[in-house]
């Protein structure tokens, strides 16, 4: 990789097995560009997936998802790389049915998808499931996925009110499609979205947005580097309760990310697979047979009559070798010849937005989350320490109190951190006990 190579972002990724789960079924995959070459080709890409399925199939069909829409959309020749992504999702799809049919284990195990690719003309999504994909930008939060869930779908269809009784009835976890299940499967396209410098991408399974309400997320994504927020996101989560795995990727543009743009050049390399798409075989196969069929149709002309057979099936052979060659070469440039996408923006979303503004109803919310395990913790006689944490709640409180709410906010964001580190060092403790008792 080239020193003066710069992406132009910065990333974060973290994966959590949860509280209440006894293996993750999460996968993800954050793949950027390692070359201005590569970055104008493909653009940096990154997936989020979500199994679903007994024993081990949910997590053998989230791993297929990410590494083969991965490897799908790298390795297409398509030019078009919105319907390269759509093609590898498709063909992730089609390994995870397949997969389940064959083993009936797997039988019917299936996973959200979740993808974001970011080039120099905006930034793509295809999406299936409700693992989702929102942008913060100036303080405001956009999620730019649909949920294909039961509750999202009556919403739309105009059914039920968002947030009716109705709505707050029917579980949040019954998706309406997802990879896997079934041999076709219909794949969201969203963008291009534009990109502006210091905008901020996260991908999430809903072992997050299921914990983590959206508020929250837009506040800590605005007031957080992205390490810092990955990692507090995952925490609450398991601080309030942590039932399913939870899985985040969190992407911010900086400065740089113009430049990559605008001095990123595409290799020639689809170009030179695209011309040479017909087969070199048959491109010889036709030259011989014609060849072929004048020498014989001049052996014809001096009175060699037995050349006259062979002449016609030289000329057949090399006309079904024509066609086929055609063939070829329309099935290649039919990609290229398709209808672009619309530019910005391309798809339906964003679909909701949240203001990233913190308060300071928001901040006694956060705090109060670690309160309520400090009365479990009482009424259990756990062993943790608290010290640091109510350091970090008396200056978080001090911050607050002197109007930086951002400051209050990412002290809170620690407390919560630590919270969870003193949690995980007992069950640690409790774990080697149970282990030395037997």
């Amino acid at each position: 990789m080239s020193d003066k190579w710069k992406s132009g972002i910065a990333f974060s990724q973290l994966t959590d097995v949860g509280m209440r789960r006894a293996n993750n079924q999460d996968s993800l995959a954050c793949l950027p560009a390692s070359s201005g070459e590569r970055f104008a080709d493909r653009g940096h890409l990154f997936v989020v997936a979500d199994g679903m399925g007994a024993h081990a199939a949910g997590e053998m069909a989230s791993r297929i998802a990410t590494d083969h829409i991965a490897m799908q959309y790298f390795r297409s020749i398509e030019g078009n790389c919105a319907e390269a992504l759509r093609v590898a999702v498709e063909e992730a799809n089609i390994e995870i049915f397949r997969r389940g049919q064959q083993n009936p284990e797997f039988y019917n195990m299936g996973t959200t998808a979740s993808s974001l690719v970011l080039l120099s003309s905006g930034a793509l999504i295809a999406h299936v499931g409700d693992s989702r994909i929102y942008r913060l930008r100036n303080g405001v939060l956009e999620q730019l996925t649909f949920d294909h869930s039961l509750v999202w779908e009556f919403e739309a269809s105009g059914q039920m009110e968002p947030g009716s009784v109705l709505g707050q009835a029917i579980p949040k976890n019954v998706i309406t499609r997802s990879l896997g299940p079934n041999d076709v499967v219909n794949v969201d396209i969203e963008g291009p979205f534009p990109i502006q410098v210091n905008d901020c991408f996260l991908l999430c399974s809903d072992g997050l947005s299921g914990q983590v309400e959206d508020e929250e997320i837009a506040t800590l994504l605005d007031c957080l580097p992205e390490d810092l927020a990955a990692r507090v996101l995952v925490d609450l989560a398991n601080l309030r309760g942590g039932p399913d795995n939870s899985t985040v990727i969190i992407v911010r543009v900086d400065e740089s990310f113009t430049n990559a743009s605008n001095d990123a050049k595409p290799s020639n390399k689809r170009q030179r697979n695209s011309q040479s798409a017909v087969s070199p075989l048959l491109i010889g196969t036709v030259v011989s047979c014609f060849l072929g069929a004048a020498v014989l149709g001049g052996m014809a002309a001096f009175g060699v009559k037995e050349a006259l057979g062979p002449m016609v099936v030289a000329i057949i052979l090399g006309l079904i070798s024509v066609a086929v060659c055609l063939v070829q070469y329309f099935q290649s440039s039919g990609n290229t010849s398709r209808k672009p996408l619309p530019q910005v923006p391309g798809g339906k979303g964003p679909y909701r937005r949240y203001n990233a503004q913190p308060t300071k109803e928001l901040f006694e919310r956060l705090g109060q989350t670690v309160e309520e395990l400090r009365e479990a913790a009482n009424q259990r006689n756990w062993l943790m320490d608290w010290r640091k944490i109510d350091e970090l709640k008396k200056q978080s409180a001090e911050a607050l109190a002197n109007k930086d709410s951002k400051a209050a906010i990412r002290l809170q964001a620690e407390r919560i951190i630590e919270t969870m580190h003193q949690l995980r060092e007992l069950n640690n403790r409790a774990a080697n006990e149970t282990a030395i008792d037997h």
